[in-house]
């Protein structure tokens, strides 16, 4: 009986060991063994970048030297971050993460293309604080339209963006920069570079894309040398384009709303817990580095963790080395440094919806028995009309600073292949708990489970199917966005939805105009144009009954200063009435509350 079972065993793996050879791969980091699941081929948790933790923390990420015999998927791998239910990594406390988190996943379609596939490299969002590959599944759209899909991790927040001299002064060549974390996705497409042509993709056929902080992650490789030929196409999704100068990143002459957090009051917070600083011991750069790089990364990341909402850490720095000193914004207008390759860039009808309906001055919760039954409580809107000005002229401002403005610089630098869209979509159930169309309409990052074919995104059941209930509706907008997308990747034009309505480039006849394509239902999926300023906007405002005073001015404030650098004084001028702006920011602190739902 032993001898047929082992004549078994050695016909199975006979037969077996092609198919699990052909999901074997050999890579520049090591051996990966992928694993088939509804015709998806995935390979996960690859590094692709040594660890960057001890005497590489806050360097360039380094290559592998040694690879490994086998990849095994390392589970937790996300980077440090603050626990978030929404678009980030779950935990108790203040710390969650590790700092060796520098690792991707490949996913391909399983059936043999005979030709290089199309690469679309996703970066993630969280406001480059928080955040992981792992919440994205692009199965479907790898599946559908025969391309392949990476996702990646990067360094987050104070490890992927710090600059004090304790660290830049004593490094040298790349490693004097203070953008590690984007450092860490040029590292990543280096590594598609190299490998992906292992895995069925194309090497010369590399299309970034990202949401949110990913949008804006794609505008800084835009714009930096150090990614140029690295890829060949660019999707900014409800991107912007905020970068500090290394000055104030270190110590601030003014305050702002990243002062508190400036590199300089972190250290000193570190070293006023010293167990020296009762004697008031002067530190010298070497000892302050020295102490840095001998901080766990929980105890580090605790100076960190008890900011205030209007509270915001320096990150993308204009270093002159990763980014260009004269800033992000404007570097997306000089060819100088413009990587110039077909690009889209789009934003969201009601982009700050996300936020307001979790803020306190605009809702409140009734817990009716039904909602208790189910767990959700019921949402009371305060004030409707507010509720919707707020969103209007901030998400509006959006589209002005994270879309048209960055189209029209790399318009203006030579790149005549450029698209321009807004997600409307907002067909969510009106439920007794709440009316989602009109609490969330089309929010912020509420287009990635449609582009993604996978609602599960928000958290799953209840929630996935309130706001987005199965249907025709999300069916046609999911399958044409999804078309879109890949039809860029593999073409450089988004082409035409399954209704023959033609996604036309902003470029007509060597003209830029303001054409958009609105992405919602198929009856309004349609080109339109507006041409919406910041002073339209601002005079908009003057005359709109359903905000007082003060709430017109606090508008303006985040109009001018949220989304990008801060052009409040450049702007203001544009409203008839007068504003202090102290009187704005006070609001924001004194409403600085949101509900955790």
């Amino acid at each position: 009986m032993k001898s047929q079972y082992n004549f078994l065993l050695l016909i199975f793996l006979i037969i077996a060991s092609p198919i699990i050879a052909d999901y074997e791969i050999v890579t520049k980091s090591g051996i990966v063994n992928g694993f088939k699941k509804k015709n998806v081929l995935y390979w996960d948790d690859i590094p692709y970048a040594q660890p960057p933790i001890n005497e590489l923390r806050w360097k360039a990420p380094r290559k592998i030297n040694e690879p490994q015999n086998i990849i095994l998927p390392k589970e937790d791998n996300f980077c440090v971050q603050r626990p978030s239910s929404l678009g980030g990594a779950d935990g108790d406390g203040f710390f969650t993460g590790t700092e060796d988190c520098l690792y991707l996943d490949v996913i391909a379609p399983s059936k043999e293309s005979g030709i290089p596939l199309p690469v679309m490299f996703w970066i993630h969002g969280g406001g480059n604080t928080s955040g992981l590959k792992d919440l994205y599944d692009y199965s479907k759209m790898a599946k559908r339209h025969d391309v392949i899909v990476v996702r990646i991790n990067y360094r987050l927040g104070p490890f992927g963006w710090f600059t004090h001299p304790a660290i830049q002064d004593f490094q040298f060549g790349i490693d004097k920069s203070s953008n590690f974390g984007t450092l860490d996705i040029i590292a990543a497409l280096q590594w598609v570079q190299e490998n992906i042509e292992l895995f069925g993709g194309d090497p010369d056929n590399v299309t970034i894309f990202g949401e949110s902080a990913g949008g804006h992650n794609v505008f800084s490789l835009i714009v930096s040398e150090k990614s140029k030929g690295l890829f060949h196409k660019a999707i900014s999704m409800s991107g912007y384009t905020t970068s500090i100068t290394p000055i104030n990143a270190y110590k601030p002459k003014k305050l702002s709303s990243t002062s508190s957090y400036s590199s300089s009051n972190i250290v000193n917070n570190i070293l006023n817990d010293q167990e020296n600083s009762s004697t008031n011991k002067q530190y010298s750069n070497q000892e302050i580095r020295d102490i840095l790089l001998n901080l766990t990364s929980e105890e580090f990341f605790n100076y960190y963790s008890e900011r205030e909402a209007y509270e915001e850490l320096p990150l993308l720095t204009a270093d002159g080395i990763v980014i260009p000193e004269i800033g992000l914004r404007k570097a997306l207008h000089d060819p100088k440094y413009i990587n110039k390759v077909p690009t889209i860039a789009g934003s969201n009808r009601d982009e700050v919806k996300l936020w307001l309906a979790s803020a306190e001055y605009f809702v409140e919760l009734d817990n009716s028995a039904a909602g208790t039954f189910l767990g959700i409580p019921k949402v009371v809107l305060k004030n409707e009309g507010a509720f919707e000005a707020f969103n209007y002229y901030r998400s509006s401002a959006w589209k002005v600073r994270g879309v048209d403005k960055p189209l029209d610089g790399l318009y203006k630098a030579g790149n005549k292949n450029l698209y321009s869209y807004r997600y409307d979509w907002d067909d969510h159930r009106r439920f007794f708990i709440a009316d989602f169309r009109k609490l969330i309409g089309a929010a912020h990052a509420t287009e990635i489970p449609l582009l993604a074919g996978n609602s599960k995104l928000v958290g799953g059941y209840p929630l996935s199917d309130l706001i987005y209930p199965s249907g025709v509706s999300k069916f046609y907008l999911s399958r044409n966005m999804m078309r879109f997308w890949t039809n860029f990747a593999k073409t450089g034009v988004p082409g035409d939805s399954t209704n023959s309505v033609v996604w036309q480039s902003i470029i007509s006849k060597g003209n830029k105009d303001a054409s958009y394509m609105i992405l919602d239902n198929r009856k309004n999926l349609r080109i339109q144009s507006d041409t919406n300023t910041f002073k339209s906007l601002s005079n908009e405002l003057f005359y709109d009954n359903r905000v007082n005073k003060l709430e017109k001015c606090v508008i303006l404030l985040q109009m001018f200063t949220f989304v990008g650098d801060d052009l409040y004084d450049k702007n203001i001028k544009h409203y008839p009435d007068k504003c202090e702006r102290s009187s704005a920011e006070q609001f924001l602190m004194d409403n600085a509350s949101f509900i955790e739902y």
